[in-house]
């Protein structure tokens, strides 16, 4: 049985978690509201500045973050438990003519099996199980966090405390994170985790979504 149902033929939902894989009001345009201007994207993309994802899901942001076009190599690793299809990939990707027009030879590599691999300047990876193992044996940090889980409400282990103060013992000092959700048991423990944590307008008709900022040192990895 597939694990997606496909709201109005375009939409992903995931049946697991019940909830869509993006937004339904232009979740290309969320992708660049919240994670690119949430983290102040793309001006912070210097050489070897690393961009670490909890939630892979179709590849929009991954997608969105190419056509910024960096103009240095950088790093964009991703922590995914349920990866799709390339054909799943591919259907929900036709929603967004930019990004599928660049998509290409993502799909191609991702067909194959392959889940680390360049795609022009980024250099990308994607870790795949349950985050709250994989995070914490992961050897690197990151500039800057898309946090974009499925809804705190509909999957919580992704948002959890101690998944979260993982993301803040992966991230470089003044290091960022984005996200949709500005659930306050998230903006918590994220505050917990050692950002300075800030709300501020959301995409489309989310009032607000949360940003930060880690201003407090973490455990080395």
């Amino acid at each position: 049985m597939s694990g997606l149902t496909w709201r109005d033929g375009v939409v992903p939902v995931s049946n697991r978690f019940d909830d869509p894989y993006f937004s339904l009001y232009d979740g290309l345009a969320e992708t660049r509201h919240v994670f690119l201007a949430g983290n102040d994207l793309p001006a912070r993309l210097g050489p070897g500045f690393h961009i670490a994802e909890l939630g892979f899901g179709t590849g929009l942001n991954l997608l969105a973050t190419l056509i910024a076009n960096p103009a240095a190599p950088i790093r964009y690793t991703s922590f995914e438990a349920y990866p799709l299809s390339a054909a799943d990939m591919s259907r929900a990707l036709n929603h967004f003519p930019e990004a599928r027009a660049v998509a290409d030879d993502f799909l191609s590599l991702w067909a194959k099996g392959a889940r680390r691999f360049r795609l022009g300047p980024i250099d990308v990876e994607i870790i795949i199980g349950d985050a709250s193992d994989t995070l914490k044996n992961w050897q690197h940090k990151a500039d800057a966090w898309f946090l974009d889980g499925f809804s705190p409400t509909k999957n919580p282990d992704l948002w959890t405390p101690e998944l979260m103060a993982e993301v803040g013992r992966h991230t470089l000092p003044q290091g960022s994170f984005a996200t949709y959700t500005a659930a306050g048991h998230v903006r918590r423990a994220l505050t917990e985790a050692g950002f300075a944590v800030t709300r501020i307008p959301g995409h489309g008709r989310k009032r607000h979504m949360t940003t930060g900022r880690l201003t407090e040192p973490q455990t080395t990895c």
